[in-house]
């Protein structure tokens, strides 16, 4: 029994720190700080990755994994991912859909500042989306979105792409 209440203990302690340190982490100036603290809180960053000021990350305490940035992916300015989403205790909780689920930025991709992106959504590897677009369904490898909600703009032209196309096509 002292064990359980020991190990529950614990775990509370480590959801505050995890707390505070997302609070330092949309303000600390130096970029190698904000990716190895958001790491410490249990989200998986790549390589290279930038990760603009003021980044918020909505999600439950215990949370671990639920948001993936892969390498190189670039996210500007007060860019927000919502991983939990629900009416905590108001009283129409029982009768609206809630949503909790992963967010994952592929290698590559480049959120625009203000971007707010919902839960379950999967930005594709090389897309861009644009400042202030609320992403509400998964965006496609090598596509530029906007608005809110983020709709198709235009593909992105890579030469790595277009070069891949054409050896498959001869």
């Amino acid at each position: 029994m002292a064990t359980t209440a020991w190990h529950q203990q614990q775990s509370t302690h480590r959801r505050l720190l995890k707390r505070f340190v997302k609070f330092v982490v949309k303000s600390i100036a130096g970029l190698a700080y904000r990716v190895k603290l958001l790491r410490w809180c249990g989200y998986l960053v790549g390589e290279q990755v930038y990760i603009g000021q003021d980044l918020i990350i909505i999600d439950e305490p215990a949370d671990w994994g639920m948001v993936s940035i892969g390498d190189r992916a670039a996210i500007s300015a007060r860019v927000t991912l919502v991983v939990h989403s629900n009416p905590h205790s108001a009283r129409i909780d029982p009768y609206v859909p809630t949503k909790h689920a992963r967010i994952i930025i592929q290698q590559d991709a480049w959120l625009g500042t203000g971007v707010v992106v919902l839960p379950g959504v999967t930005i594709g590897e090389g897309s861009v989306v644009g400042a202030n677009s609320v992403v509400t369904r998964d965006v496609p490898p090598y596509t530029i979105v906007a608005g809110a909600p983020a709709r198709f703009i235009r593909e992105v032209s890579v030469p790595w792409i277009n070069n891949e196309n054409k050896k498959q096509e001869s």
